[in-house]
């Protein structure tokens, strides 16, 4: 008897993952030829739900077209309906990881709406999340970054994030698939290519297989504090108009700093500053006006924003209404 241990952890994973699904609403496997997303559609497809693909071809390396026809022709004889290859416009901006992951989500996204597709799985694993965790704590990420990926995020859900690459990797030749080996993944011009092959190894080497356990057990452990903090934080009244958004100065006293933090953040994004561009700087910046307030003037943060007290309020102009608040 062949061994599928490996392929029925698999598919376990994606049942306890869509498990607050409808069996009959199409979600949609993103397959990129590899062992991991080749296992998870092998997973998927036994799965009892109404299953397709996407297949993005980023275009960024010789031979990409067919390693996605291949891919595609794999999901279909899984059983996989249907299956969508679609060809990414990859741009520059924030560099080549960023800007091929900013392309390759957008071209998913835009199939599954075109199918009315409820959510797209992604093939992440524990190792995959360990690695996030262990890069983001190196750039001195927040307690937000370092939460790392959640199991279900919006339209996106990673059923595997709970198992070891090994393993996933087992189920991908248990279920008699041909995986494609991408050369960026051991290319040390890139980060997480160098956390994988040395960094994390090494620190496994050291302190035992534990760490990479321990890397996502932490994450999902802060995963939760966020979601405390931010459920907090959306209980502080904030005002928005099209010209500001504002909150009172005495509500964002009575809060602990980790929620004004939070409470500002969400102020800034209302006001139309680009997520990307802010920095905890800009933020206790801000929260100076709250906490330290000497009669400083404005502070100006990325998109235009400008942040002041005014009349027992913290107020955020938006770039459009600059010229009215003054």
């Amino acid at each position: 008897m062949n061994d599928r241990t490996a392929l029925l952890a698999v598919r376990r994973a994606v049942v306890a993952n869509l498990a607050d699904c409808d069996p009959s609403a199409l979600v949609l496997v993103a397959c990129s030829g590899g062992a991991d997303s080749l296992a998870l559609a092998a997973g998927a497809a036994i799965s009892g739900h109404r299953v397709g693909a996407v297949v993005v071809d980023h275009g960024l390396q010789a031979g990409s077209a067919d390693i996605a026809s291949t891919a595609a022709a794999q999901c279909h004889d899984l059983g996989l309906h249907p299956v969508v290859t679609r060809r990414a416009d990859v741009g520059s901006r924030g560099g080549p990881e960023a800007a091929a992951r900013e392309a390759r989500y957008r071209a998913m996204r835009q199939v599954a709406s075109e199918l009315d597709a409820t959510s797209l799985l992604l093939a992440h694993t524990l190792d995959d999340q360990a690695e996030t965790v262990l890069l983001r704590l190196a750039r001195g990420s927040g307690a937000r970054s370092l939460a790392g990926m959640s199991p279900v995020d919006g339209d996106l859900r990673r059923p595997l994030l709970g198992l070891r690459r090994e393993t996933v990797r087992a189920a991908c030749t248990q279920a008699g698939l041909t995986a494609h080996e991408d050369p960026h993944n051991a290319d040390a011009r890139y980060a997480r290519s160098r956390v994988r092959h040395h960094s994390l190894p090494a620190l496994v080497e050291d302190l035992g297989d534990h760490v990479v356990l321990g890397l996502a057990r932490s994450a999902a452990s802060l995963r939760e504090d966020n979601a405390a903090l931010d459920a907090w934080a959306d209980r502080v009244d904030v005002e928005s108009s099209t010209a500001q958004v504002t909150a009172s100065i005495r509500s964002l006293e009575e809060i602990p700093p980790a929620v004004g933090v939070r409470v500002i953040r969400r102020m800034a994004l209302q006001a139309g500053c680009p997520g990307a561009a802010i920095t905890r700087e800009h933020l206790l910046s801000v929260f100076t006006l709250v906490t330290a307030w000497r009669g400083q003037g404005p502070i100006d943060l990325p998109g235009g924003v400008r942040a002041r007290r005014e009349s027992g309020s913290l107020v955020l102009h938006r770039a459009s209404g600059r010229r009215s608040a003054r």
